[in-house]
């Protein structure tokens, strides 16, 4: 039954996504998440001076690429270059690539609370402007010698655990995820990614973007750079296992990608008192964590707790998408979710990222599960309706699920 105090979504937008020192290597972070925070007020014809907007939250991960590395304030900073009142409040947060996941959490539990009406949820990433970092000379009293720069990039993880890729291929071995089904998942997702780009799919999510170029007209952007439209599994077997691990490479993992999501929710009164269409109807989300070293399990995990909370089964949700961190990713947790019932696997993964997920459409890590989220959203309105339901996980094995539905 709707209720006044439902959150929906009336609009969701994102950029397209860059490769690592690809086409959006120069756009100021600020910049970049003003961007769809614009946009996604555009297309339902609010002027983001308005005031509509109660609050951002807004996923930021690392602010080191920042001008104001120092307790920078990105949503903040964003949300002014988007034209938003100086009035709004606004958070950034950190929980690494469960961020935008996240942050819609947050914006829809302050709506149910009936502290705000309406927010703007997202994130946003730039890997390529990250700096290298000197670090242990400000009290050293350093006069000559060489210096070591650290580069937060290589190894990509947390200095006192292993790299996320090692635990990612550890927890794939104990599940029997060897390599060649990890390529074939890589394989799968570019071939997805490149089916739904022909049919047109992403031109609901995505804002073609206009890159200048040193002689010329600009280029218009509306590909996600990340695809691989010459990828086989010939070309994915070739690569080698990076930092020690069995089976994960760059291939069968995401890049270091560019980009910026934003998804405008209510509450279904303000939507109605705005006349907006709702697009979808968020029906139950949740935030989990397990241990530090299990990261690949984590969206299997929030998957059981979402459809319990919500009351559904995975037999409800028309289609699904887990991130791909790595493809053991959405491997491991669907076998987890699964159980021993083949059946039920292969139903499960027909269902799953059917239009790509990041190893062909990019990672922006605090913004991806924002995108997750629209991807769903628009998937399902052009299906006519139903339930879909997301996954991603994020730094030492946090989880978030949502579930939505259109109709």
């Amino acid at each position: 039954m709707e209720k006044e105090r439902d959150v929906v979504i009336v609009s969701a937008v994102r950029t397209p996504f860059g490769r690592y020192g690809g086409s959006l290597r120069d756009i100021d972070y600020y910049d970049l998440g003003a961007i769809p925070m614009r946009e996604v007020l555009k297309r339902v014809n609010l002027d983001p001076a308005r005031g509509v907007v109660d609050e951002v939250f807004w996923g930021v991960g690392d602010t080191s690429p920042t001008k104001d590395v120092y307790t920078p304030v990105v949503a903040r900073q964003s949300l002014l270059k988007a034209g938003l009142p100086p009035t709004t409040p606004s958070i950034s947060l950190d929980k690494a690539c469960v961020s935008a996941m996240s942050a819609v959490k947050l914006a829809a539990m302050a709506i149910r609370l009936g502290e705000i009406d309406a927010a703007i949820a997202g994130g946003a990433t730039t890997f390529s402007q990250e700096p290298l970092i000197l670090r242990g000379v400000r009290f050293t009293g350093f006069r000559m010698g060489n210096i070591t720069l650290q580069d937060p990039l290589f190894e990509l993880g947390y200095d006192d655990f292993n790299p996320v890729s090692v635990d990612t291929d550890n927890v794939a071995y104990e599940y029997g995820i060897g390599r060649q089904e990890q390529d074939e998942w890589a394989l799968r997702s570019h071939v997805n990614y490149g089916n739904a780009w022909k049919a047109g799919k992403f031109k609901d999510e995505m804002i073609p973007l206009p890159i200048p170029q040193p002689k010329g007209e600009p280029k218009v952007l509306d590909i996600d750079e990340q695809y691989r439209s010459d990828s086989t599994l010939e070309r994915l077997s070739k690569l080698p296992a990076i930092y020690g691990t069995r089976a994960v490479t760059a291939g069968n993992a995401p890049g270091l990608n560019d980009g910026a999501t934003a998804i405008l929710v209510m509450s279904r009164k303000k939507a109605k008192e705005l006349g907006l269409e709702v697009l979808a109807t968020i029906v139950a989300q949740v935030s989990i964590a397990i241990d530090a070293s299990r990261m690949p399990e984590g969206p299997g995990y929030a998957w059981q707790k979402v459809l319990k909370n919500a009351g559904l089964t995975i037999d409800d949700m028309a289609v699904m998408e887990i991130n791909e961190a790595f493809a053991a990713v959405p491997l491991v947790s669907t076998k987890l979710f699964a159980g021993d019932d083949k059946a039920q696997l292969r139903k499960i993964r027909d269902r799953t990222n059917i239009n790509g997920s990041a190893i062909a459409i990019g990672h922006p890590n605090t913004a991806s599960g924002a995108r997750i989220i629209m991807n769903l959203m628009y998937e399902l309105r052009r299906r006519g309706g139903g339930y879909a339901l997301g996954g991603i996980c994020g730094g030492l094995a946090q989880a978030d699920a949502t579930i939505i539905k259109v109709g």
